[in-house]
């Protein structure tokens, strides 16, 4: 039996039997500052930066007014409602998806929250009729986005892009292009516009929302799976995850987002109408993008999605304040989108492959 062991299994390999030409690379031999860049944590630190640069050049260029209080206030009152739709199109998008219809999915349900047949209904009930009728506009929009995507095998860019074209279309049916006024509902407006402990409502939804994504994405199994989805659908598949369900139920919490975002709308202008939250996903998609969420999917925080959101809030302020054209503020978005999309394809690499 000797006689059939070959000389190699006699000698344990060693590093240095490696072929000189190999071209694998472990962690340990990258280089530390990619090791922490590539990091969530070096993620986190460079948007922290942006802000904080941002947040200098504000202060240098309106000095009276930036630092405000007030103005802060303005800077999350303006993150709060595309913030919201955020978090659903991080989760959607760390599973490897898109939604491309959150805008018109928000305004439909501020539509429908402000019809006046929910609105009779909410005077013989409670203003909450209203909340509750908007967010279930939104979820049955995500899950007809999610059982096209999911069981109909449809592409997710196409299946949103329909719902984005559809539910525009049907709101204005509904509203007769008409802007529809909900400013009888004296308890839901004061509701929607109050201060708890100096700090909006507006904000206070957008922190509870960001918490609650956090969670859901960080600490419970769904959070896992949806970051396996995204990284090997056929690998999640394997090990037992119901892909085309969970993925569902993505579409269904981004559509519970964009219905919390038309409530939100239409407390604070009081109206709901088909233009609501046009190229509004859009801004999410790109607060996504900046805060690190990996467009592939399968790599994404919640909190560098709130940092891209306010980046871009706070960018938005600092052209208002200095009194720049909206063109100059879009121009400046996309080179921030580009920039943050070139770092993505530098750093995401793994650190085991050379380039």
């Amino acid at each position: 039996m000797s006689e059939q062991t070959t000389a190699g299994a006699d000698t344990p390999l060693t590093s240095t039997d490696a072929p000189p030409t190999t071209s694998t690379v472990t962690v340990d031999d990258a280089p530390l500052w990619r090791r922490i860049l590539s990091g969530s944590v070096g993620r986190n630190m460079g948007l922290v930066l942006a802000l904080l640069v941002l947040v200098i050049v504000g202060a240098a260029s309106a000095p009276d007014t930036f630092l405000g209080l007030s103005n802060i206030m303005v800077i999350l009152r303006q993150a709060s409602i595309v913030g919201v739709i955020s978090i659903g199109m991080t989760l959607v998008i760390i599973a490897g998806g898109i939604d491309l219809s959150v805008g018109s999915v928000l305004g439909l349900a501020s539509v429908v929250g402000a019809l006046a047949a929910v609105q009779d209904l909410a005077d013989q009930t409670h203003w909450i009729v209203m909340v509750i009728v908007a967010l279930a506009v939104g979820v049955f929009a995500g899950f007809l986005n999610g059982i096209v995507i999911a069981y109909g095998n449809v592409v997710a860019f196409m299946a949103t892009l329909a719902m984005l074209v559809g539910a525009r279309g049907f709101a204005e049916i509904l509203a007769n292009r008409r802007t529809l006024q909900v400013g009888g509902q004296r308890e839901f407006i004061t509701f929607m516009n109050l201060d708890i402990l100096g700090v909006d409502m507006l904000i206070w939804i957008f922190l509870v929302v960001s918490v609650l994504g956090w969670v859901l994405l960080n600490r419970t199994t769904f959070g896992r799976r949806t970051v396996a989805i995204g990284g090997n659908r056929e690998a999640a598949r394997l090990a037992g995850i119901n892909v085309k369900r969970h993925v569902m139920y993505l579409y269904a919490i981004s559509g519970l987002c964009a219905g919390i975002a038309g409530v939100m709308i239409l407390g604070r202008t009081t109206a709901g109408a088909s233009v609501n939250g046009q190229l509004l996903e859009l801004d999410a998609i790109a607060a996504v993008v900046v805060g690190g969420t990996l467009l592939i999917g399968g790599r994404g925080t919640v909190t560098g999605t709130v940092f891209g959101v306010l980046i871009f809030a706070t960018l938005t302020n600092v052209f208002v304040q200095n009194n720049m054209s909206s063109s100059v503020q879009a121009v400046a978005k996309g080179v921030i989108i580009v920039i943050a999309v070139l770092l993505q394809q530098r750093f995401a690499r793994p650190a085991g492959r050379t380039s």
